[in-house]
């Protein structure tokens, strides 16, 4: 380009379209997120636009309501190609007596927000292009609304929520967060009536913080006091203390709010997502496991102190590094102490045979997170009297 001439600002075919996405977004209703998707696809030759949003049971995509877009019934992620797209986390192309179906999925992150889907006469690697990037924008205009308005968790809610669990749902992070060096997904059951667990995670510059907690209790009591200890965890994270010290927060926090009698049990991981050097702390918690080479390699134990709000001594800190496609698996006791009456629990050893089924599928660490809590309360019998939560990490190297 010589000098004094300007470059080609002229508005092409594909900008238009995602500029249509951009220019309304800022002012844009949330229920009308749906009709703006319909006309852009619209003007890209597309038929029957669709978007399929994940329920809180990680069980089904459900249709998103709105003027253009296609209804119709809810989709079983294990048994449908909508779900395959969900949890592969790729497009999937499906040939149609009038063109071709294609399915995006819609990520923010690396969380998985649900699938998008389209029907083209043909499809080019334009289309895909222009489509994949038309589903990011969708993505995070979904997210970004989410706290404008109920729609969204209507539209999730399959079956009666407690208050207990409306609480710990507001109070979790986003279910999964993919990165280059480091992947979290987690999943929490009974989706709607869970109370005392919670998980939370921050990657602060090049360091993961990671914490699992389990309130004593059940329903609105051990909700609160779950509140009130991610709340406390949160707040000397983000001031900037270790370890040990977060944890004697933590317990003054509870201790403080309801009394001796009270306890929450934590585990809190720091990882440094460049070398791999992971530290962490235990207070009265079920010990991580370690997934390496798709098998459970061993449990990160080491000295504990009580639980949160019992008012024990600072914390031992421990550490180890990490290889390369190491996976931690985090989890509360009602994973594992699920029985019915007069039998025994279920316990550790059956837990780490299906984490081992399923690690050597070689599937990515969201759908490996679901399949894993969907396959162990199957195991259980499908009871989950108490809350049984998991959260799995992957250091990428």
């Amino acid at each position: 380009m010589t000098a004094g001439q300007r470059a080609d600002r002229s508005e092409s075919f594909g900008e238009a379209l995602l500029g249509e996405v951009l220019d309304r977004a800022h002012e844009l209703p949330p229920h009308l997120i749906g009709p703006l998707v319909a006309d852009v696809m619209e003007r890209l030759g597309g038929r029957r636009p669709q978007v399929l949003l994940q329920d809180y049971g990680q069980l089904l995509l459900v249709p998103l309501p709105g003027d253009g877009l296609t209804d119709g019934e809810p989709q079983v992620i294990d048994d449908s190609e909508a779900g395959r797209c969900f949890l592969d986390a790729h497009p999937v192309e499906l040939p149609e007596d009038d063109g071709v179906r294609i399915l995006l999925p819609l990520l923010d992150g690396g969380d998985q927000v649900g699938v998008m889907a389209v029907t083209l006469d043909s499809v080019d690697d334009h289309d895909r292009r222009i489509l994949r990037r038309i589903a990011g924008l969708v993505a995070d205009l979904l997210v970004t609304k989410h706290g404008y308005s109920d729609l969204f968790f209507g539209i999730r809610r399959r079956e009666p929520m407690s208050v207990a669990a409306e609480i710990q749902w507001a109070l979790l992070p986003p279910l999964a967060m993919i990165m280059p060096r480091v992947a979290v997904a987690g999943i929490l059951e009974p989706a709607y009536d869970v109370a005392g667990d919670s998980f939370d995670y921050a990657l602060n510059g090049d360091v993961l913080h990671v914490a699992m907690i389990d309130a004593m209790g059940h329903g609105l009591d051990a909700a609160t006091m779950a509140t009130v200890a991610i709340g406390a965890y949160r707040h000397a994270r983000r001031a900037g203390t270790g370890l040990p010290e977060i944890y004697d927060f933590m317990d003054r926090a509870v201790a403080d709010q309801f009394g001796p009698e009270h306890f929450v049990t934590a585990q809190m991981l720091q990882l440094d997502t460049t070398t791999g050097h992971l530290q962490w702390v235990n207070a009265g918690h079920p010990s991580p496991m370690l997934v390496r080479d798709h098998r459970v390699a061993l449990r990160l134990t080491g000295p504990t102190t009580l639980p949160v709000g019992f008012g024990g001594p600072e914390p031992q800190m421990c550490e180890m590094k990490l290889e390369p496609g190491d996976r931690l698996l985090c989890f509360t006791d009602g994973l594992i102490e699920e029985h019915k009456t007069g039998e025994d629990e279920f316990g550790e050893d059956l837990m780490i045979d299906w984490v081992n089924q399923l690690e050597r599928t070689g599937r990515g660490i969201r759908a490996v997170a679901r399949s894993l809590s969907h396959t162990l309360k199957r195991a259980r019998g499908g009871h989950t009297t108490d809350d049984a939560t998991l959260l799995l990490v992957e250091w990428r190297g």
